[in-house]
């Protein structure tokens, strides 16, 4: 049984997310997430798409490269392994690296689940299967602990089998009035970790431009477009790569003291763990912003 406040300890109330480290090299990345640690964070979230690095071995990788990072997926996809794969996968990293796993497990969307030739139909039954599946799954190697896994989750649905059936949420390109809303629909204890985009740029325009090249990808996935709309977001806020309100709400930006200040909104609207994902032109413009907000002090916050 994980104990859930031992593991946000673990997890610390910062961490990073980092969705290109899965196009670079594996020299690359052992070098990344071993500044990663340096810098102070406790927990490197990595994401996962159907043309890079598969999550747990990519999830390997980075915890071969470190000594107490925790390395988290965010998220594992459930149509990209069946549920025992994930299952004895999972329990192989958190044996062989001493607790440092999280599974992040979600039902992605619609087009890639349709691309791998699977139905996306009913995916909070879809979760709930995979989960009855992987609980069903006997290991048979030495395991201290299996390995916590929190769920990709938006909406009350998939929010209360988070809190049901895993050791929390993982909500992903959300404001911070989702974070108070899952923390009301999760209760007090399951794990609460937002995603926060983070442009370090104090030009509006630019910053703005900057995140709503980001946002384009995510603005055409019903998946948050239906989140946003609950939230009363409305088809204007959506057009043209987003209203100024939407990218201000979603995408934090200038100076550090404005990112820090969207991490302690998020923390004081009930979050546990706040991953920032610096948006740079390339992976080691990356690091350079964590340097910046290390020495900001983001990790007191």
């Amino acid at each position: 049984m994980t104990d859930t406040a031992a593991l946000k300890r673990r997890m610390g109330r910062v961490g990073v997310w980092n969705g290109t480290l899965g196009g670079e090299s594996a020299a690359f990345e052992r070098e990344a997430a071993a500044e990663v640690e340096r810098l102070g964070f406790k927990t490197l979230w990595i994401g996962e798409t159907p043309t890079g690095k598969e999550a747990l071995v990519h999830s390997a990788l980075l915890l071969g490269a470190t000594q107490q990072l925790m390395v988290a997926t965010g998220i594992a996809s459930i149509w990209g392994r069946d549920a025992t794969a994930a299952a004895n996968g999972a329990d192989a990293l958190a044996e062989a690296f001493d607790g440092r796993f999280v599974l992040g497990l979600g039902v992605s969307h619609a087009p890639a689940v349709a691309a791998r030739g699977h139905d996306y139909s009913r995916p909070v039954s879809a979760m709930r299967t995979y989960l009855d599946a992987m609980d069903a799954t006997k290991y048979a190697g030495p395991l201290p602990e299996p390995a916590p896994r929190l769920l990709a989750a938006l909406r009350p649905n998939m929010l209360g089998l988070a809190a049901q059936r895993a050791q929390g949420a993982h909500p992903y390109f959300v404001p911070v009035e989702h974070t108070a809303r899952a923390r009301a629909v999760l209760g007090p204890e399951p794990i609460l970790a937002p995603e926060q985009t983070v442009v370090l740029d104090t030009d509006p325009a630019r910053a703005r431009r900057t995140a709503r090249r980001f946002m384009s990808l995510y603005l055409a996935l019903p998946n948050y477009v239906n989140n946003l709309r609950e939230l009363g977001w409305s088809d204007e806020d959506f057009a043209d790569g987003g209203s100024d309100a939407l990218v201000d709400a979603i995408v934090a930006w200038g100076e550090p003291d404005k990112i820090i200040d969207r991490v302690r909104a998020h923390l004081d609207a009930g979050a546990d763990h706040v991953c920032i994902q610096p948006l740079a032109d390339t992976p080691r413009d990356a690091l350079k912003h964590l340097r910046v907000l290390a020495a900001a002090d983001v990790l007191s916050t």
